[in-house]
């Protein structure tokens, strides 16, 4: 019996690799093909109307509780979104974006950027249950778009993916809550 303690406490003092979030396993870092090891920022549910639309994950090559630095910070980022309802259509994830760049990003900026916005919105298919849409931003390249496990293509600029973070980490969060969540990294 001893033993049996003594093995579950030296259990619990290891460090955790994931934790369950409804059901989904968030590991604490991810190691990109090419070697980048990227970390934890936060991660939490998109609820809408009672519903669980979501599990939004942010890795960050150079994490930070900061909004602001999160977003204007140079090295890897990758946003992953585990759907957990049933079906969302394409028509609702395109107007979902459109108005988080809306709420998130200045008229002029919106304007200079509408057709990689629209190039992004092209991008989109119905999602389902447990399909997972992966937002990875590589420096020099832009966002690259993956959805079951499909890539879909590559947006330019680091200012496209700054206003893409803003959806979630604007002034008008899609959720203000998701957005504490995202941004919950401890050193």
């Amino acid at each position: 019996m001893r033993f049996f303690i003594l093995c579950c406490l030296f259990l619990c003092s290891l460090p955790a690799n994931a934790k369950d979030i409804a059901g989904v396993m968030v590991q604490e870092t991810v190691q990109l093909a090419d070697g980048t090891l990227l970390h934890l920022n936060g991660a939490g549910i998109r609820s809408k109307f009672f519903f669980d639309i979501y599990i939004a994950e942010l890795y960050m090559e150079h994490p930070s509780n900061v909004a602001k630095d999160v977003i204007e910070t140079s090295g890897r980022k990758r946003m992953i979104m585990h759907f957990l309802y049933d079906e969302v259509g394409k028509d609702k994830l395109v107007e979902g974006w459109n108005e988080g760049f809306a709420d998130n990003t200045k008229t002029d900026e919106r304007i200079k950027l509408q057709d990689r916005i629209n190039q992004f919105n092209d991008m989109f298919v119905d999602v389902k249950k447990n399909d997972i849409i992966v937002l990875d931003f590589i420096p020099g390249k832009g966002t690259v778009v993956t959805i079951a496990k499909q890539e879909k293509g590559v947006v330019p600029g680091k200012d496209f993916n700054d206003a893409l973070l803003r959806i979630w980490l604007g002034d008008e969060p899609v959720n203000k809550g998701l957005k504490e969540e995202l941004l919950s990294y401890q050193k």
